[in-house]
């Protein structure tokens, strides 16, 4: 039980990667505020607040969107009133358009870049500005909250035809770095995880068989990522294990940016 009574919000939380962190988080003992637009996955399955809480945990889902400084602000207001403070913030929503330069419009562009760049700006900014007021916890006594953002292999190359998404990413990358050297000295630990080919039971484009194809060719170990792969990086990034690492973009690819 590494995250006893931590409060945690994690955006994008109900399908996908962001389930599999609310779940993992959830199952260490923190208290899980699932910040998403709707209940329902994409991916299908239950909700994420529901099989938290069938496994004994503890959750709470608000809805949200990240674009919008009021939604983020709340969800942060939302989590103190749950425990008294915010121990865990986890920018993990984020959209893409699936199309390259030529093909995507201002409106796509602007619209991708609110969630995947601004999003993750606003959670830190919201979930930061009152950590710094906090006392620590860590058994050192030096860490006043954490921030994990979820990048991805795709904001330091090319995301192939979904150029607004990697731009995206590759911001929150920047913000990251920046974000952990600014706040050092008050005690905030700010890093991201970058995941590689992640199989979230997601259809269409993110299964069509040259993707995968492409995928598999990238990426050197014999499989492609699960969402747990994503989630117990978190894990470790949210946790007291985590001291003397901050502004690191640490990936989980199987390998893909070492090949």
């Amino acid at each position: 039980m590494r995250l006893q009574d931590r409060v945690a919000v994690v955006t994008g939380a109900a399908g996908g990667i962001g389930k599999a962190i609310a779940k993992r988080l959830a199952s260490e003992g923190a208290i899980v505020l699932v910040a998403d637009l709707t209940e329902e996955p994409r991916e299908g399955g239950g909700r994420t607040v529901e099989e938290i809480r069938a496994d004994g945990g503890r959750a709470e889902f608000i809805a949200c969107d990240v674009s919008q400084e009021a939604d983020i602000e709340a969800a942060v207001a939302r989590a103190v009133a749950l425990g008294g403070r915010i121990d865990i913030m986890v920018n993990n929503a984020a959209i893409g358009t699936d199309t390259p330069l030529l093909e995507t419009s201002v409106a796509d562009f602007d619209r991708v870049l609110a969630v995947n760049a601004r999003g993750v700006f606003l959670g830190c900014r919201a979930a930061i500005a009152r950590m710094v007021t906090q006392d620590p916890l860590d058994p050192a006594g030096e860490v006043r909250g954490r921030v994990v953002n979820i990048s991805s292999q795709h904001g330091m190359i090319r995301a192939p035809n979904d150029i607004a998404y990697g731009v995206g990413k590759a911001a929150v990358v920047y913000m990251t770095r920046q974000i952990a050297a600014d706040y050092a000295p008050d005690g905030i630990v700010c890093n991201a995880v970058a995941p590689g080919k992640v199989l979230t039971g997601k259809t269409g484009r993110a299964i069509d068989p040259e993707m995968l194809a492409y995928s598999h060719s990238r990426t050197p170990w014999p499989r492609l990522g699960r969402p747990g792969d994503v989630a117990n990086a978190v894990l470790f990034l949210a946790s007291d294990e985590c001291s003397y690492i901050t502004g690191e973009n640490l990936m989980v690819d199987g390998g893909w940016m070492a090949g």
